[in-house]
């Protein structure tokens, strides 16, 4: 029998660790979410809000690696429309505080 072994890129090794990142920022969002910020989970020394905060540094970190870069324009523009359309859901009742 004859084993085939496929050899990864190091751009398709970082995009694999980036993605495995975002879903354990995901993952943190939802335990921050469904416990709170400032839950501690049993057994754990870090509340959500902490180990949410190291899941993004390490997402950053591999982003880095990959040369991806912060546009601050961009970043800024995304800030508004986040709170353009937080006003809206606001005014339909479905967001209770202000952003």
């Amino acid at each position: 029998m004859v084993k085939y072994i496929h050899y990864m890129t190091k751009e398709q090794y970082l995009l694999t660790v980036l993605s495995e990142e975002c879903n354990e920022v995901g993952q943190r969002c939802s335990k921050a979410i469904r416990f709170g910020m400032n839950e501690t989970q049993p057994s754990k020394d870090q509340t959500n809000f902490e180990r949410l905060s190291a899941e993004f540094q390490d997402l950053i970190a591999v982003a880095d690696l990959l040369g991806l870069s912060i546009d601050s324009e961009r970043v800024e523009a995304k800030k508004r429309k986040i709170e353009k359309y937080g006003k809206y859901s606001k005014e339909l009742g479905i967001l209770k505080e202000n952003l």
